[in-house]
């Protein structure tokens, strides 16, 4: 049930229950950073403060909705986060080609001075990025919380909304095509840099 203020704003703050601020606040602090870190991997520095901010305005909205049965709303926020970011899903794609094509991998260069290790591991990330480009979009989705966010397949299915089953399929399938990609290599073991 939503609350308006008295000044009548109506706006996201306001949507929250008048009893459940300090949870909202709990949230934020908890999921916001990691939450970041996923979303930077994902689609790069740029678009990443507003992709968790409008992630966190989707929650608040519906946070006396989200069943606690479902358990920790930890996977709850990564299903809003993978949903927005599906909307960003061409300058994903383009990121990880790009990095296919010449092994500057964007997001993650401003951010390490491990030059020779990233050298070392360009071209089996140039290839990931290549395979991962390939992905369906709902595949890529499935695996990179399952491997990124470190979300059980329990907690992914609830993120995703699906059922257990699909989320293990998913990944089985999206691993499968990344080995075929990467010539029988694991793509669970390639360091990113």
């Amino acid at each position: 049930m939503r609350h308006e203020s008295r000044a009548g704003g109506g706006g996201a703050v306001d949507a929250v229950p008048r009893h459940e601020p300090e949870r909202f606040a709990t949230l934020f602090v908890d999921h916001a950073p990691e939450l970041k870190r996923y979303v930077v991997r994902r689609l790069g520095v740029e678009p990443a403060d507003d992709i968790v901010a409008e992630t966190f305005a989707v929650a608040l909205q519906r946070l006396d909705t989200y069943d606690r049965g479902l358990g920790d709303e930890r996977s709850w926020l990564y299903g809003i986060a993978t949903n927005l970011i599906g909307r960003h899903r061409r300058r994903e794609i383009g990121l990880y080609r790009a990095l296919s094509r010449t092994g500057a991998d964007s997001v993650t260069e401003p951010f390490t001075d491990e030059v020779e290790r990233r050298v070392a591991a360009g071209a089996a990330s140039r290839r990931l990025a290549k395979a991962l480009a390939g992905l369906s979009q709902k595949h890529r989705d499935t695996l990179l919380l399952v491997a990124w966010t470190e979300l059980t397949y329990e907690e992914a299915a609830v993120a995703l909304g699906v059922p257990v089953g699909t989320v293990r399929s998913r990944v089985n399938r999206a691993r499968g095509k990344l080995r075929r990609v990467l010539a029988g290599a694991d793509p669970t073991v390639v360091d990113e840099g």
